[in-house]
């Protein structure tokens, strides 16, 4: 085994991104940092540093524990990295998940189903009790 990996092929070994591609792409985007220093696709890691990885709304950050290029089964992930995240970053992650359609970003199409009933829940006329009012009047 050798003692150091290339990040991107790190990154796809330990399951982090789902393709090497993705993770070269992320490394090319800025989103992968090594002590705070944005690194290329075919940085050189070694066992021991910490790698951040942002994945909006969230920075994940791994430890490295063995360095590898040879993609492995999802059972052997915890002698590969430890996640040292910060638990703040989970938080953030939850309220984003319970926000749910207030951040969604201008153009991504149409509302889904359920944002729809949502929205259509916020803004029904019912919850104002303007149609008690409007038969009142009648």
């Amino acid at each position: 085994m050798a003692d150091t990996a290339r990040i991107d092929k790190w990154l796809w070994a330990a399951r982090i991104f789902k393709t090497r591609s993705i993770a070269a792409d992320a490394c090319k985007n800025s989103r992968v940092t090594i002590g705070g220093q944005n690194v290329k696709p075919s940085h050189t890691v070694k066992v021991g540093e910490v790698v951040s990885v942002k994945k909006p709304p969230v920075v994940y950050s791994f430890k490295i524990l063995k360095t590898i290029e040879q993609r492995v089964g999802a059972k052997l992930i915890p002698e590969i990295y430890e996640n040292v995240t910060d638990p703040k970053q989970y938080e953030l992650l939850e309220m984003s998940r319970i926000s749910g359609f207030v951040d969604r970003a201008r153009g991504t199409g149409r509302p889904t189903k359920k944002e729809r009933r949502a929205l259509d829940a916020f803004v029904d006329p019912a919850l104002f009790g303007f149609e008690d009012e409007e038969e009142e009047d009648i």
